[in-house]
């Protein structure tokens, strides 16, 4: 190489570095830290380099590029989607085979029926919400994969099992099925929840199946719920597939999503409310009643003719803020008619967190809840055996 090329490679070389590294200073305007993050307690520093490996643009090129490879050659993202036809994605939580999945079964059933005890011995009546799984509502888009062998009978023995331990969970699958038939969409193509359709319909399931079985006290409220603007919506799932913003236009196109908010009919202020001293209802779930989008908190409030306190946690699955909510003050001295306790399937088998819960006291609440299920198991063997005796 003449000294010519070398010095013309090197200012090159140079210049592709200077380039990048102002690329990547860009990033930093309006940049901002903690006020407890500083450069003597190291903080600031690890603030920046956080903040700068995010942003390097050969890293965000690699990362676009190396999906864009998967996604166009092998239909694959990232772990956490299964990609379907027609731009539909589900989460791999409703395809995996889990560690330990027998005996996670094993204690989230005993969990559910200590808790329901715990409700009991409150007064409170417990009505599970039991939600299908995106791909037991969908499955038509599905590709090659398939769910694992635990996942196909999930939400029937999910409901024999309740329904064993006389809880009250009323089949929401059968109603958000009718509704996709007439041509109602109850699930995101590109999201893992349902729609505000969907939502509406689990919500008017369970208001009927609790006027039916455990009617509320109180002067019925009359909400209603009007629709707000219509905004694309950028489903959850697509994060899986890194393609933006290189590769953007290979991305599943967003999903138009109405938002929707339900309020009083009548307005007589905000006291009116809470005029009785007793909470008509609680919920406590996951993202499905935490997020405002799907609007399904408003949606039970109009179905029930009631008011209804969310304590539904995003991000933590189902268990989680129903160990909370039984810890919290609210619980001790102001207690609810009845408690909603909304739980997807996927949920079932798998470990969930129980974050700063004591797990003494957990332990204790399973506990109850398997020597409850033993109980009634022994009773149904004996009742089965009494026929077989009578006859000996």
């Amino acid at each position: 190489m003449t000294r010519s090329l070398r010095v013309l490679y090197i200012s090159l070389f140079l210049a592709l570095l200077l380039a990048l590294g102002a690329w990547s200073l860009r990033s930093f305007m309006g940049f901002s830290t903690n006020a407890d993050a500083t450069v003597l307690n190291g903080r600031w520093t690890k603030a920046v380099e956080t903040h700068y490996d995010e942003e390097f643009p050969i890293k965000r090129l690699g990362t676009n590029l190396w999906a864009a490879l998967d996604y166009k050659l092998f239909n694959e993202g990232r772990t956490g989607v299964v990609l379907g036809r027609d731009h539909w994605l589900y989460s791999d939580e409703e395809f995996n085979a889990i560690a330990n999945q027998d005996q996670n079964l094993q204690d989230n059933y005993a969990l559910v029926e200590g808790v329901r005890q715990k409700l009991k011995a409150r007064g409170i009546q417990l009505v599970m919400a039991i939600v299908p799984a995106k791909v037991r509502l969908y499955p038509e888009h599905l590709d090659e994969v398939k769910p694992a062998s635990i996942h196909a009978n999930l939400y029937q023995d999910f409901h024999a099992r309740v329904a064993a331990d006389k809880i009250v969970a009323p089949d929401l699958l059968g109603p958000l099925q009718q509704a996709k038939l007439a041509g109602t969409q109850v699930s995101l193509r590109t999201d893992t929840h349902w729609t505000p359709d969907g939502a509406e319909i689990a919500a008017r399931q369970l208001a009927k199946t609790i006027a039916e079985k455990t009617p509320l006290s109180g002067e019925p409220q009359r909400f209603v719920t009007e629709a707000e603007k219509t905004e694309p919506h950028k489903g959850d799932l697509r994060l899986f597939l890194p393609l933006d913003p290189l590769f953007e236009n290979l991305m599943p196109p967003k999903e138009p999503l109405q938002k929707r908010v339900t309020h009083l009919a009548q307005d007589k202020g905000d006291d009116a409310l809470f005029a009785d001293s007793e909470t008509p209802v609680a919920l406590v779930g996951t993202s499905y009643s935490a997020n405002p989008n799907w609007n399904f908190v408003g949606a039970l409030k109009q179905a029930l003719h009631s008011d209804v306190i969310n304590y539904s946690e995003d991000g933590h699955g189902p268990i989680l803020p129903m160990l909370s909510y039984l810890k919290s003050d609210d619980f001790k001295n102001n207690p609810p008619q009845v408690l909603i306790w909304e739980f997807p399937e996927r949920y079932l088998p798998v470990n969930n967190e129980i974050g700063d819960a004591d797990p003494d006291w957990v332990a204790q609440l399973k506990q109850a809840g398997m020597r409850q299920q033993n109980m009634a198991s022994n009773n149904t063997l004996k009742k089965s055996e009494t026929p077989d005796r009578a006859q000996n």
